[in-house]
């Protein structure tokens, strides 16, 4: 029973991010380079962050000096690893093969950015609780939540895709200079994190959580140019020619149907 539940915890959590990343990613090695290396940077977060708490020795009590400063030095790193391949694109576009896309269209260098981020995010705040799950022992044998299990899962899951969407309205932010979007981005996370220091209630956190979700969902959708019509276009599977407009700073796509 252990190993099933550490199975099907471990797919609530990473299978969707494995899916988006073997249909979108694996097959493009420019794409797989720039999500390990977006992944290296949310790990010098977590080291920095790791740094100031074990420097600072008063506040190691209070749980949440952690969490914010953890979430300031993710966005931090966010916003160097923006700036890095900002300058590496003219290398970008040298070994990218004729394949300009992730060098011009800037929503999708963001996707896969905040897919790095939020996969190596959702990888160390599980894997503890994945390798617990095989045993041995009982869940809530002595009064703990018997659902402890599924519902980490599932807020990993939550953070693992409000990464992406982060990433893609961060990168927007800066783009196009919208300071309100680039605070939101930072507050949204802020609150996601903070609300998790409520746990065990998960009644409250879990949904909290996941409509933070679809919210930047939604909001990711609309800077990054979707439409209805690109909507019902994704949902019949009908096939496109997208192009890339060069002159949009947003990176948006225009679209005709393929012949």
């Amino acid at each position: 029973m252990t190993v099933a539940q550490f199975f099907g915890c471990a797919m609530i959590a990473f299978g969707p991010p494995i899916a988006l990343f073997a249909i979108t990613i694996a097959s493009d090695p420019i794409r797989t380079i720039m999500l390990v290396a977006s992944s290296f940077f949310w790990l010098l977060a977590l080291l920095f962050s790791s740094i100031l708490y074990t420097a600072v020795i008063p506040l190691q009590d209070y749980l949440a000096f952690g969490v914010v400063f953890s979430v300031l030095f993710q966005e931090l790193f966010r916003f160097l690893w923006f700036l890095l391949i900002k300058k590496a694109e003219g290398g970008l576009k040298k070994v990218s093969d004729g394949n300009m896309q992730i060098v011009e269209n800037k929503n999708i260098l963001a996707y896969v950015s905040g897919l790095g981020f939020g996969m190596i995010s959702g990888a160390f705040s599980l894997i503890n609780v994945l390798a617990d799950m095989t045993g041995p022992g009982t869940i809530g044998r002595h009064g703990d939540p018997k659902n402890f299990f599924i519902a980490s899962a599932v807020t990993s899951l939550a953070f693992i895709l409000l990464h992406v969407f982060w990433g893609i309205l961060f990168f927007n932010a800066i783009h196009r200079r919208a300071y309100l979007q680039l605070a939101y981005v930072i507050l949204c996370h802020l609150l996601a994190s903070c609300i998790t220091l409520m746990n065990p209630m998960y009644s409250v956190t879990i949904p909290t959580v996941w409509i933070l979700t679809i919210l930047s969902g939604i909001l990711a959708f609309i800077v990054a140019g979707g439409s209805h019509r690109t909507l019902k276009a994704a949902i019949k599977g009908r096939p496109r020619i997208l192009q890339v407009d060069p002159t949009d700073t947003r990176g948006s796509l225009t679209e005709s149907g393929a012949m």
